[in-house]
Parts: C-alpha cells; structure tokens; sequence
C-alpha cells in the first residue's frame, strides 16, 4: 500500500500539466471543507437550541420523578421509600400530590394543577429565572401561600400586589356524600397568592401549594402522586436510574427528564437530524466533484499509468493510487472542515457573531452547544461517502486505462 500511497501523496501536492486540473482538485477539497464545516455548525446550532428549548421546559423539572406502574396514587411509608430518602447522592427529596382542581378568584374560573410539594424542595429552583413578581416562598409567618402560573394569574386577573388575592380551589370531595346542599361534594381551600411564575411552557397553569395544603385539599392524607429527586452530580444520572428501578421494583417508574417530557425530547431531535439529513444531501452533491477531479488527473497522468502497465503493474495497484487519491482529498477536506466549524462555533458562543435581530427576542445571539460526538459523525459520514465516490472514480478510472493499454497493444 506503500507504493499507490507515494502516488497519489505526489499527485495531489505537485503541479499538474494542465492548471485547470489543480483548479478542480482545489474545488473537490474546497467542497468537502464546506460541507464538513456545515454539518459542524448545522449540528452545533440545533444542540444549542435544544439545549435552550429543554431547559425552558425542564427548569420545573426534577432529575428524576417517581411514579405508579398503575393508578394515580401509592404510598411512601415502606422501607424501600425510607431508605431512599437517606441516600447521600441526593440534593432534594419531596413528595408530591397533583390533581386537577378549579380555580375561583372574584367570580371568574379556570381549571389548573394543583402541585404540593415540600416547601424545603422549592429552593432549587432561584427566583430570579422562575418567578415573574411576588415572593419565591410557600409560607411567611406560618401561613401558606401560593405560587401560580402565569396563565392562571392572566385569567383570573389576580393582582399581585394586594392583600385581597386570596384565591379558592375546589375539588370534587371523594367517598358517598347524601346531602341535600351540593356544597357538601366538594372541598374548598382559600390560599393567599404569594408568587407568579414566569411564562413557562407547560407550567402556566400550575398552582404550587405545600404538601399539607394539598393533602387537606385533596382528601389525601397517605398517598402522593409522585416522588421528585434533584441530584449533586448530573453524571450519575444513568446509574443511580438503574439502581432505583432495582430498589423499588416493577411497580413504579423512575422517569429521567428526557422520559418525563417525551414528545417534546423526541420532536427537538427529529428536526435535528432531519435537517442534518437534508445538509448532507446537500453535500453529497458536493463531494461528487471528486469523481471529475479523478476522471481530469487520469487524463492528465494516463501516460505514467501506461508505463506502469508496461512495467508489470496490476490494475490493482493503479486502481489503489486514485482512490487513495480520492480519500487524501476528502481527508484534507473534512478534517479542514470540522477544524473551520470548530473555529466558527466557538467565535459565536463567546462573541455571538449571528445575532436574532430582534429587541424582543428570548435570546441575542444563536445558542451553539459544542459535542464532541458531532464531530465523529460528521467525520465518519463524509468518509464513508467519499470512500464511496472515490472508490467509484478509480473503478471508472481503470477501465479508461485498460482501454488505451488495449488499443496501444492493438
């Protein structure tokens, strides 16, 4: 492999007769580059917006939530669920209790989701990106509050700086109730608001209460709907998932964040890939200008070839140095590429060369999120339908020489 090697090395480098054929040559390498650097950036570009998109929606979210296999409700008082609770990787533990209710406040109402949780639990999340106005606490001076989400305050047109924002929630009271006042059916609970959450997609019609108020409100004084763990150290995620499913057992599901927002994980990453796809069709088109950069050096070295033919060499051998030519060029051209990439998306996350344009805009510049597994597919990618190409080229290159060979011998 040596010798094909030194060939193609010496074909690519020196000078050709004809200048038109290290114009083309330049344009095979220049074409590979561009697609390699795209597919870097296309990549990088929808990572960071999935990171941006996901963290709107997991800033609620627990590193992993408890929930029944069936039913809506189990209880927490077995060892399994005690240990748990002990466990030192842990950075929150707190039970839940959720269900729908409805919301009154001054004759107007809406239906929500009722969230009771530890209050202790609730100083993971900083006002400073979850709340919108008020107070980030679920008691003051022993008293409960409420923290709710923006549609609820929206529909409701609660104020939030008054004294008199007291809201009611009210949920079907369950077991046989016979009274003649409809009233006995259901259970109402008054709350103070004391804080209104930011617009988050899938939390603005949340109502987060403490687990005792929603324990009264719900009639649910031995069961939760959930447990929600907040971890110290993220890397763990995938192991400590797989020992708390060991420990609990089939009757209740251990859900990450990807797996408590499924559709939403599953949506980010199909667009993902589809426009990876669509770029690398594009590419495709791009890398087939090897085939005319081969097709023109053959043309151009036809003599030495015919030469090595004379010499004993095998189609082998000269079918090897132009499709090692083939993979030097896109060789050159996809790590040039991803090293252009590189440069660009790390020039946009510290100085944020492309910025949205817009005064209201969520973000200034577009999010870029760098992964080291990009890069390896891209590489990989572009090799594998270089390799393809190249190796069609010199197939096709072959033929070509064997004809003069023939008619030379003719």
């Amino acid at each position: 492999m040596r010798l094909p090697l030194f060939f193609a090395k010496r074909y690519l480098f020196s000078k050709k007769s004809v200048n038109a054929i290290n114009i083309i040559s330049g344009i095979s390498v220049v074409g590979v580059l561009v697609s390699s650097a795209a597919l870097v950036i296309v990549l990088s570009f929808y990572n960071g917006m999935e990171k941006f998109i996901l963290s709107q929606y997991s800033t609620f979210s627990p590193d992993f939530r408890i929930e029944p296999a069936t039913g809506k409700f189990f209880e927490t008082s077995n060892d399994a669920f005690k240990h748990l609770r002990s466990q030192s990787y842990m950075e929150s533990y707190s039970e839940v209790l959720e269900d729908k209710v409805l919301v009154q406040y001054n004759g107007l109402q809406i239906v929500g989701m009722v969230k009771g949780i530890e209050p202790q639990s609730l100083s993971l999340h900083t006002d400073e990106n979850m709340l919108y106005a008020g107070k980030y606490a679920l008691y003051s001076d022993q008293t409960a509050f409420a923290i709710i989400g923006a549609q609820i305050q929206s529909n409701l047109q609660i104020p939030l700086q008054s004294i008199n924002n007291a809201i009611q929630l009210i949920t079907p009271r369950k077991g046989n109730v016979n009274s003649a006042n409809p009233m006995d059916d259901v259970t109402i609970r008054r709350i103070a608001v004391g804080g209104v959450l930011t617009y988050q997609p899938g939390f603005d019609d949340l109502i987060i209460i403490p687990i005792d108020s929603a324990k009264s409100l719900l009639n649910e004084y031995d069961k939760i709907s959930a447990v929600e763990i907040n971890l110290k150290d993220d890397q763990l995620q995938h192991t400590i998932q797989k020992q708390i499913e060991a420990d609990l057992g089939e009757n209740y599901l251990i859900k990450n964040r990807e797996q408590q927002n499924p559709t939403l994980y599953k949506t980010v990453q199909s667009e993902k890939w589809i426009v990876f796809f669509i770029v690398t069709l594009i590419g495709v088109i791009a890398i087939f200008n090897i085939i005319g950069s081969l097709t023109m050096l053959v043309l151009d070295k036809k003599k030495d070839m015919l030469v090595l033919k004379s010499l004993g060499a095998e189609n082998k051998l000269i079918h090897n140095i132009f499709f090692i030519e083939g993979v030097l060029i896109a060789l050159l051209g996809s790590v040039g590429g991803i090293v252009l990439g590189l440069a660009f998306c790390l020039l946009q996350e510290y100085f944020g060369l492309v910025t949205t344009g817009g005064s209201n805009a969520i973000f200034d510049a577009y999010p870029i999120d760098i992964r080291i597994m990009d890069f390896i597919i891209v590489f990989l990618t572009v090799m594998i339908v270089s390799t393809i190409v190249s190796y069609l080229a010199s197939k096709l290159s072959v033929r070509e020489i064997e004809k003069e060979a023939i008619q030379a011998v003719d």
